[in-house]
């Protein structure tokens, strides 16, 4: 069972940096360090459209009352 992980924005950032930046495949990088293809590919979409703060999370908390 694959276990769900949560990136903050600086992590995703150095994850696309990461594969950017890897002779290995986007495949096999992301592979390596346990990251989905679709959940990558969501990630640089928006980096590419919004730069580092297209990564931030823009969901927000139920509020309290």
């Amino acid at each position: 069972m694959a276990r769900y992980m949560k990136y903050s924005y600086s992590e995703k950032h150095e994850i696309i940096l990461l594969v950017e930046e890897s002779s290995l495949s986007v495949r096999k990088t992301l592979a390596k360090i346990g990251v989905s293809k679709s959940n990558f590919y969501e990630w640089y979409r928006r980096y590419l459209e919004n730069g580092i703060d297209g990564l931030k999370d823009l969901r927000r908390s139920p509020k309290k009352f």
